[in-house]
């Protein structure tokens, strides 16, 4: 019973805030606050966290609060009965083994309504980036206040989280950086056996790193995951006594006790200790004490004895507390629910519904060991793949400035009444982008000819990786279109691959979905522009290279002067029709295949234009690269520098995304150049959904028409009078 009206609390904060009217209404059960939860979803027929309590009308506003209104007053006689029987029950029961940890159904927090919360984290590297936006999306759940996150990272973490909250565009939400470089040599001299290595030292710097006229902040580990409202846990600084600097939860482990196996010797602790991973830090009254200089001298005094700390800045926080308890305001334990091993986290709540903050604090993550863990894991999951665009909600009365003001000129600039609206919206609509969402590493070679193949692809086109890896040994530069629930079955995918798991030199960056079409060409100037090489193979991943083609591209970088001149190099494209395809190693070996009629040119039978230019039949014979000029409709493969014109991100979905950059290259006087010894096959598949939607769709076609002689015009103004052949060039199709 105390469960579900544990639920049923949470699940009517939910409601309260998206309709403040009905605020009034103090007890329902769980499964009437469900229904009447599900009613509001019913009548407002929208998303619940982008569009909370608006309808199309006044009106319909009107009837919607009073159908609300009825049903909560039909529920509450009941529902008085069912809370005395709740009443009783919890009277005989007795209250729980740890009081202090047992919640009633939660209030509003005692913070002013758009109080800025401040969070700080120290992250590094491409895994604890990864766990930052899941901590983050639990917190961005619950909140009702603005935040401002304060992130201590290294140059990884730095470009791969300002890009993804630069993209992610969340109202009333902050974001600043610090270089933890600069912050080594504060914490390099102290010996840590802890995992985390250095950086599990950093929150010790915090009073130095972080802005001097920073008061408060609330300092978390990146495998935490929110239950709650921060707001919360930030309304407890305000329980602190006037020496109170820091609040900690105790250590749920017997750690400290020292008794875990013989000869264990910790650092010294006040009882059992306190847990680091959640921290409310007076930062304000610490730099007044002298923080810096005190937690110096308390590492410099234990590590005589004990020679390297085993729990990175928790030992240390320990030690300093031992010698000072007054300043630490310890936290009930709900707001840290520590699962690592030999924990006694069991015993901070009766029921689940009590949590408040999950730490993943075992090595083992989210396999360790506990009874509630399958609540604990399906939680954490949830996070994992929410939608992120769904927390792009306002903050009712306060003020945002999420969305820029030339994005917001444009959308005003969009006419509604327009066929073709959709295509112009998705132009200019912001994608969330993850990058390097696998762990990357890349050396530069030192003759500056390095070549990176840079593609995209969506879930549906996954099995081609690993075949691609096999083909291409060079560095690789992937855009991977996908749902945050798909980038999941991504990450289990790579990880579970031999193949993926041994290439380092592959940068998969995430563009998660929005809108109703694939914005193809966004998604490969995603993965150009993180391109770390001088010059770029532009693929698609349904192509298989021919073996060795990245090192005869180098050497054909060198041989037709790239470095000096404006060349785009073309690899001749080529199809099979079979799944299980004997893949040529060798060019005589494809042309005999050609003969045969196991492969053709691409797009013999359905679209010559894209790829005839090429010249098969001069290729078939030739020994040294020639020239080919611009014909209405190519669209080649090629190897240009990696700051050519990116793609026009106009063209979504099927048709004209790859013949618009191709324009612009001929439009900037790049010579296409046929290399003689390489090709490329396509390999078969489904079609894709986007091609479906243009045979099927008179509307899509008569847009792509539209956008395509607009792009013509563009081209024009940019280039002038040279620009006009391709206008012409399209008319006389």
């Amino acid at each position: 019973m105390h469960h579900l009206y544990k639920q049923s609390c949470r699940l009517f904060e939910i409601l309260r805030f998206l309709c403040p009217g009905i605020a009034t209404v103090t007890f329902l059960t769980f499964e009437n606050r469900a229904r009447l939860f599900g009613e509001y979803l019913c009548l407002n027929g929208r998303s619940l966290l982008l569009s909370p309590c608006l309808s199309e009308t006044p009106e319909a506003r009107v009837l919607e609060r009073a159908v609300l209104e009825s049903r909560v007053r039909e529920m509450e006689e009941e529902n008085r009965q069912i809370r005395l029987q709740l009443n009783q029950l919890q009277g005989t029961a007795g209250q729980p083994a740890d009081g202090a940890n047992h919640t009633e159904c939660p209030r509003s927090p005692t913070i002013l309504k758009c109080e800025l919360i401040h969070v700080a984290c120290v992250c590094a590297g491409h895994n604890a980036s990864r766990d930052v936006v899941t901590l983050v999306k639990s917190i961005l759940f619950h909140r009702r206040n603005p935040l401002h996150f304060h992130f201590i990272t290294d140059a990884v973490a730095n470009q791969i989280l300002s890009s993804l909250f630069q993209s992610w565009m969340v109202p009333s939400v902050q974001v600043s950086f610090y270089d933890a470089d600069e912050l080594k040599s504060e914490v390099s001299w102290i010996p840590n056996k802890h995992y985390s290595g250095i950086y599990g030292l950093m929150k010790l710097t915090l009073t130095k790193a972080l802005p001097s006229d920073l008061t408060k902040v609330i300092v978390l580990d990146t495998d935490i995951t929110f239950a709650t409202d921060i707001a919360e846990l930030w309304a407890i600084f305000r329980k602190f006594t006037d020496k109170q600097v820091i609040g900690l939860v105790e250590n749920q482990s017997d750690w400290y006790l020292g008794n875990l196996w013989k000869n264990h010797k910790p650092w010294p602790a006040l009882g059992r200790g306190f847990n680091t991973g959640v921290i409310l830090l007076y930062l304000e009254r610490l730099r007044r004490i002298g923080w810096e200089q005190m937690w110096r001298l308390t590492a410099e005094r234990e590590l005589m004895s004990m020679l390297s700390t085993s729990l990175a800045d928790q030992d240390i926080f320990n030690a300093f507390i031992k010698q000072n308890p007054v300043l630490v305001h310890q936290l009930p334990c709900f707001w840290n629910v520590q699962l690592s091993d030999h924990t006694r986290s069991e015993q901070c709540y009766t029921e689940v519904s009590d949590l408040k903050v999950i730490h993943w604090n075992s090595p083992k993550k989210l396999r360790v060991k506990n009874k509630h863990v399958e609540f604990f894991r399906n939680l954490y999951l949830t996070f994992l793949e929410y939608d992120g665009n769904l927390l792009r909600r306002e903050l009712f009365g306060c003020p945002s400035q999420a969305t820029s003001e030339s994005l917001q000129g444009a959308l005003e600039e969009l006419d509604e009444d327009d066929q073709c609206y959709d295509f112009r919206r998705e132009r200019i609509t912001v994608h969330r982008v993850h990058l390097y969402f696998l762990q990357y590493e890349y050396t530069p070679a030192g003759d500056d000819t390095d070549v990176t193949l840079v593609a995209q692809l969506s879930m549906d086109r996954l099995q081609m990786l690993e075949a691609i890896c096999k083909h291409w040994e060079g560095p690789i530069s992937l855009a991977l279109y996908m749902s945050d629930a798909e980038a999941q079955q991504f990450l289990r995918y790579a990880q579970a691959s031999e193949v993926l798991k041994n290439r380092k030199n592959v940068g998969y960056h995430i563009v998660y979905k929005e809108g109703q079409f694939y914005p193809v060409n966004l998604v490969r100037n995603v993965a150009l522009r993180n391109a770390n090489t001088p010059y770029v193979f532009l693929a698609d991943v349904d192509f298989l290279p021919m073996y060795g083609l990245y090192d005869y591209l180098r050497k054909s970088v060198v041989q037709l002067d790239m470095a000096h001149t404006k060349k785009a190099l073309v690899v001749p494209a080529f199809e099979t029709l079979r799944y299980r395809l004997s893949f040529p190693k060798s060019k005589a070996e494809l042309l005999s295949m050609l003969d045969m009629g196991t492969l053709y040119t691409f797009r013999y039978h359905v679209w010559t234009k894209g790829h005839a230019p090429t010249n098969y039949a001069k290729w078939r014979t030739a020994t040294t690269p020639y020239k080919v000029e611009w014909e209405a409709d190519f669209e080649p493969y090629v190897v240009v520098k990696r700051d050519c014109p990116e793609y026009d991100q106009r063209f979504v979905g099927f048709g004209w995304n790859k013949v618009s950059h191709i324009m612009e290259l001929d439009a900037q006087e790049y010579d296409l150049m046929v290399l003689p010894n390489a090709f490329m096959i396509h390999m078969p598949h489904a079609p894709s959904f986007d091609i479906s939607k243009f045979r099927s769709s008179p509307g899509y076609r008569y847009c792509l028409q539209t956008l395509k002689e607009e792009f013509h015009q563009d081209l024009s103004r940019k280039y002038g009078a040279a620009a006009l052949k391709y206008l012409t060039a399209q008319r006389n199709i």
